[in-house]
């Protein structure tokens, strides 16, 4: 097979200043594409979804190797499997998982695939779990985005990424379990382990925040409590199942949350990637209870508590990352619950977009007005 040449949207540098609709920051390239090597798959790419973890790569809060090919979340349709690849074929659809997963490593072996250590050292390179670098922009190479790089027409991706998917879903939409609905769904499923009837809180509700307040209420949560800073997202968050909704700016929001609640929730999740929403969480849990973050906030910022509470109350404070899942076992199971109705991950679609319009579209995620817009390719 002969390299690829197509349209993708590369970042050059970062951080750059907004509004990006003016600075343009990812510059719609002619990228050339290698054939996939061993255990390497080419996709072409049918939907990819604009995600605040490819924002903070834009706006400077998470380091990657520029120049990149961003895109993480994605679904699309094998185009061609690499030698060794006898599990897939042309034709067939997929979700992309921006981790792969190994197999080997101790995480892998304990079940805990978000934590390979080999996938995580090979997205902070910006390489494929194989070392190689696929992409090529006027010569040079160009670094992958957690392994997908979906912001273009096709993309060579790691065996070990991909998650073979019922072809009756629509593509655009399948999208969305390679990030939002994985991470959400799978800090309420996998992290909290929430059970019937017990209390939950989402701070923070865009894409992956809403995939966690239907995940409550999948899971028959007793009470769904949502907090943002939007009025529009809390009216969203009551028509998908929010038992309560709080304006995350009322001074008075925490005693309101604390005293709905009975003392406060269950399992409280952070999701806006903010150290003030975090704070929040924290407050509205009740003694005993947990608090967890998935929301990936500037690593320089930091948050302090008393340890004493986390003794005298029994506190837990704990972390999500792509929900704990293991992406072969929790995509099928969370698209079986969609085509159920009982993950309604169609109603987190804001819009779709062409691949011109991206840079407009990370200024309506950046100002909180989209939930989740997708690039159909």
């Amino acid at each position: 097979m002969v390299s690829l040449r197509f349209r993708a949207a590369v970042l050059h540098h970062a951080p750059v200043a907004r509004p990006y609709a003016e600075t343009r920051p990812l510059r719609i390239e002619t990228i050339e594409l290698d054939p996939p090597g061993p255990d390497e798959v080419l996709v072409k790419i049918a939907g990819a979804g604009l995600c605040h973890s490819d924002l903070s790569v834009i706006n400077g809060d998470r380091v990657r190797p520029v120049p990149v090919a961003l895109g993480h979340e994605a679904s699309g349709i094998v185009e061609e499997p690499g030698a060794g690849v006898t599990d897939l074929k042309r034709g067939d659809h997929v979700v992309m998982s921006f981790v792969p997963t190994c197999g080997g490593c101790a995480p892998c072996r304990e079940g805990r695939g978000a934590l390979c250590e080999p996938g995580n050292a090979a997205n902070a390179r910006g390489t494929l779990l194989s070392g190689a670098k696929r992409i090529r922009c006027d010569g040079a190479e160009v670094s992958h985005h957690s392994g997908v790089s979906a912001f273009g027409e096709y993309a060579v991706i790691s065996r070990r990424s991909i998650v073979k998917i019922d072809p009756e879903v629509p593509l655009v939409e399948a999208a969305l379990f390679g990030c939002a609905v994985m991470t959400g769904v799978g800090a309420v499923v996998n992290t909290c382990q929430v059970k019937m009837g017990q209390t939950v809180a989402v701070v923070g509700l865009g894409g992956v925040g809403l995939s966690a307040l239907i995940g409550a209420v999948a899971c028959g949560a007793g009470r769904v409590v949502a907090v943002d800073l939007s009025e529009d997202k809390l009216r969203i968050a009551r028509e998908l199942g929010a038992t309560d909704a709080f304006l995350a700016s009322d001074p008075d929001a925490v005693a309101a949350i604390r005293d709905a609640t009975d003392g406060g929730v269950d399992y409280a999740l952070e999701m806006a990637g903010s150290v003030k929403a975090f704070d929040t969480a924290y407050r509205i849990t009740r003694r005993g209870g947990t608090t967890a973050t998935a929301g990936l906030a500037n690593p320089n910022h930091t948050f302090t508590l008393p340890p004493v509470g986390l003794v005298g109350e029994e506190r837990v404070v704990r972390g999500s990352y792509m929900g704990s899942c293991v992406p072969a076992r929790d995509i099928p199971r969370y698209i079986a619950l969609y085509r159920q109705g009982r993950l309604p991950v169609n109603k987190l679609m804001t819009g779709t977009l062409t691949l011109d319009q991206i840079n407009e579209g990370f200024d309506r995620l950046d100002r909180g007005e989209a939930i989740r817009q997708v690039i159909a390719m």
